[in-house]
């Protein structure tokens, strides 16, 4: 199992300004931590708070109009591992009522309000599920469905000194053609676009419908056809599947045409020549665009993500299905015949490496997911004879880009597909056994996330990693119906929402204390008042204990690992946004929402 660094290895951005003085060390406002955006009625409901007491303390609960509704005594937890914070926390779960405005008081403390709200996650999973219109390369970002403040052009479409993104070269002794890859995602806050993180968001978001399909509390309406603002709406087709196709076409126009050398292999990624400055609205980027050398790791993301969009669309648009599947079956091809060309991590001009040289779990995601999809006997004999298809392939770090391994067990575990009953019984074991871990990591950490406390675990877009593994505690539920898994996940979701160390939601416009000046060319208000700050629904990455940009060296050292963070637009890392963070986001943030309307909600 590969080590996940979660983010962008080699991505430097120029141009960074100084900061001054230890940020981790400032107040943060109440030290009664709380989900900022609220607690669903029949879930979980916690806190955390830091004292000098190690003595159990009363607490109150009141709602909006400052009656106390609910109280009782904290619970000591000494020393938190990844904050440092002398901590205890409060479990109001009982409490049931739905309302707005409820505050926490104890310790002289009263806390940020919050909700208790079946609703409120619907209206994350929206604003998480626009964060992809709003990062589409290649069409006008229409007014109509945005606002003004957050339209624009077309990006890269060859207008003025713009590059055009449908004729582009490759980078000089890669190739002598030149390939139309318009359209996709704008992977980050660069231009840049990049296959092997497409692959995975664009899985996620396919996982994200099927899992609406297929689990005890799927809701498949609320992700169906004019669910989301976006211009495919009301076409027959589910919205969360044409925000996914706007990425895999790109995917499919990075594949090698045949007759050239290296044919179905897929480019690694495409970006500027060189670095752009912030801020930089897409459509005025004047940098070259090149294209990079294929790799064996983008290719096995194409193969598998083309699978699976094979079984997604087939009952919507069975020409487009075959399409991709096609692909997939020639980039899989492609893959055996070329199974070490490996992305360098010094390839980091004008865009972030993504460099990876240990595919075995690439392999084995595209055959699990081509088998899934045909039940053909050479996939099937590929996925059985990894070495990975019998190994605890979840980790307590979670799992990203370099690590998708877990991506393959996960749908293994709960995608009717083409694979015996067998490997099904033994993917959804594989998974509760992983859940059972993360649910034992979560009862020793204070801010309740099912990720260990040391520096280790801090890495680039942790946050996502986070999410990643709530999403394996989410299936285990959706496998067995056990409370605890399905409060597990609950509980995660609260770290990400504001009961965390610095008492700070890191998704822009859900929270009273939230991140706002992510590190982006678009949205960069904070250097440019004249432009929007992010919109809501944007994931920060998150702390950062490797401090590996100048502002967070600046300001950050000597951090504690939940203390690792800065909110401004220069610390790209720790303040960054991608679109396998926000993926993560939409899957977990549709779970809650499903749980919050109770739809399909069983036990076994």
């Amino acid at each position: 199992m590969k080590n996940n660094a979660g983010g962008r290895p080699g991505a430097v951005d120029p141009g960074l300004g100084a900061g001054g003085g230890d940020e981790w060390k400032k107040a943060t406002g109440s030290r009664i931590r709380v989900n900022q955006v609220g607690y669903l009625p029949t879930g979980p409901k916690g806190a955390t708070v830091v004292t000098r007491s190690n003595e159990p303390l009363p607490w109150q609960l009141r709602d909006a109009n400052g009656r106390v509704v609910a109280g009782g005594r904290s619970t000591p937890r000494g020393t938190d591992q990844a904050s440092g914070q002398n901590v205890q926390t409060v479990d109001f779960s009982r409490y049931d009522r739905q309302g707005r405005g409820y505050t926490l008081r104890m310790d002289g403390q009263t806390s940020l309000p919050f909700d208790i709200s079946a609703q409120n996650y619907a209206k994350l999973r929206n604003s998480a599920f626009r964060f992809f219109y709003h990062q589409r390369s290649g069409t006008p970002i229409l007014a109509s469905l945005v606002g003004e403040k957050y339209a624009r052009p077309a990006g890269h479409v060859g207008v003025g000194a713009n590059g055009d993104d449908s004729d582009v070269p490759c980078q000089p002794g890669v190739c002598k053609y030149r390939l139309d890859v318009h359209g996709g995602w704008y992977d980050a806050a660069d231009h840049g676009k990049y296959v092997v993180n497409g692959g995975l968001a664009v899985s996620q978001l396919f996982g994200t419908w099927e899992r609406a399909k297929h689990s005890r509390t799927g809701d498949p309406k609320a992700l169906g056809d004019g669910t989301l603002s976006i211009p495919e709406h009301r076409n027959g087709v589910p919205d969360v599947l044409d925000e996914a196709r706007w990425e895999m076409e790109f995917l499919l126009r990075m594949q090698v045409p045949s007759g050239n050398p290296l044919a179905g292999m897929a480019h690694h990624k495409m970006h500027d020549r060189a670095w752009t400055g912030l801020p930089m609205a897409p459509q005025d980027d004047p940098q070259p665009r090149e294209l990079h050398r294929p790799s064996t790791a983008a290719t096995l993301n194409l193969a598998a993500a083309g699978a699976q969009c094979a079984r997604v669309f087939a009952p919507y648009d069975k020409a487009f299905a075959n399409r991709c599947l096609g692909a997939a079956k020639t980039a899989w091809a492609a893959a055996k015949r070329h199974p070490k060309l490996y992305a360098p991590d010094s390839d980091s001009t004008g865009g972030g490496a993504y460099g990876d040289a240990n595919v075995t779990d690439e392999f084995y995601w595209a055959a699990a997911e081509l088998a899934l999809t045909t039940g053909e006997r050479p996939y099937l004999d590929a996925m059985r004879a990894s070495p990975l298809h019998k190994a605890q392939v979840f980790t307590p770090v979670g799992f990203g880009w370099q690590s998708v391994a877990p991506v393959a067990r996960l749908d293994l575990a709960t995608v009717p597909g083409k694979v015996p009953a067998s490997e099904r019984r033994a993917a959804q074991a594989s998974v509760v056994r992983a859940a059972n871990s993360y649910l034992a990591t979560q009862r020793g950490q204070a801010y309740g996330l099912p990720m260990p406390g040391g520096p280790e675990y801090y890495g680039w877009g942790s946050n996502s990693n986070v999410l990643n593994n709530l999403a394996v505690l989410s299936t285990a539920y959706d496998i067995t119906g056990k409370d605890a898994y399905r409060t597990g996940a609950l509980q995660g979701m609260d770290y990400l929402l504001g009961r965390n160390a610095l008492n700070q939601s890191y998704v822009t416009g859900y929270g009273k204390k939230v991140s706002h000046n992510l590190h982006s060319r678009a949205f960069a208000h904070e250097l440019d008042k004249r432009l929007p700050p992010p919109p809501p629904g944007f994931l920060a990455g998150g702390p950062n204990t490797a401090l590996q940009d100048p502002v967070a060296q600046q300001r950050l050292a000597g951090c504690k690992p939940q203390l690792c963070y800065v909110d401004d637009i220069q610390s790209y890392s720790t303040n960054e946004y991608a679109i396998n963070w926000n993926s993560a986001l939409v899957w977990m943030t549709s779970f809650v929402a499903d749980q919050g309307t109770g739809a399909g909600r069983g036990r076994v």
